[in-house]
């Protein structure tokens, strides 16, 4: 589905969802700790959501048995909250989240280091694929084309030197989780579909310490490295204005 003008009282709808879901992750971050498994995460995540009132978009989509995404390390996004999966000191946790509220949905993400670094690398993966999502963001306005966000993001991952996962990109988001069109990380200024004010996406930048190429674990959803290098993924729920953009996911 292509991603439509949302109505006021969509947008409305979407930053009461934008907020329980921005809630919710501050919560995890810093909840999250060494020794507690993802499934931990996950109960925090569905108990709090409940507390707020919103519905989580995760659960079932696709078949996906969880509300909330907890990848560590080498799993780059869509990781299974298990109870045998335990944090380790030093462990890039990436939790992905969607929130659903009166039909609307938004869709955010966020990686944390528990407990000390292992290295000093590792804390400026995480710290430039969050700067790589804000120039994104900061490029979003009316007519705004896909290609210029993809290389606002490529900007700053390029700097590093980072592998940019492309089989997993950004796209539109509201009344489904995903709409069309997709938002690579990657691009060509003044190329690829424009974009309205009105209209809202999910970036969602995905960088490795090595290759950008990835695969899927035995269990069918959780995406990981080729090569076994570290990850991080953050993501946040815009809605394009004229002049820029209402960031619906941060609080």
């Amino acid at each position: 589905m292509q991603t439509k003008i949302k109505t006021a009282a969509e947008i409305e709808a979407m930053r009461e969802s934008g907020s329980m879901l921005g809630t919710v992750l501050n919560i995890l971050v810093k909840s999250a700790a060494v020794g507690m498994t993802t499934k931990q995460l996950n109960d925090i995540a569905a108990y709090e959501l409940k507390r707020l009132g919103g519905a989580p978009s995760f659960l079932g989509y696709q078949g996906f048995p969880e509300v909330l995404c907890v990848s560590l390390n080498e799993e780059v996004v869509h990781g299974i909250p298990s109870n045998e999966r335990i944090i380790a000191d030093g462990d890039i946790v990436s939790m992905d989240f969607g929130v659903t509220y009166k039909n609307m949905i938004t869709d955010a993400a966020r990686s944390v280091i528990v407990g000390a670094p292992k290295q000093r690398k590792h804390v400026d993966l995480v710290t430039q694929t969050l700067a790589s999502l804000d120039a994104g963001i900061f490029s979003v306005k009316h007519h705004v084309r896909t290609g210029d966000i993809g290389a606002s993001v490529q900007t700053v991952l390029d700097k590093y030197h980072y592998g940019i996962v492309r089989d997993l990109v950004g796209h539109g988001v509201g009344h489904h989780l995903h709409e069309d069109p997709n938002i690579p990380n990657y691009g060509r200024r003044n190329t690829g579909p424009w974009l309205e004010a009105g209209m809202t996406i999910a970036i969602e930048p995905m960088a490795t310490l090595g290759t950008d190429r990835v695969g899927i674990a035995v269990d069918g959803w959780t995406i990981v490295t080729a090569d076994k290098s570290w990850a991080a993924h953050f993501e946040d729920t815009v809605l394009i204005t004229q002049e820029g953009c209402e960031v619906l996911t941060r609080v």
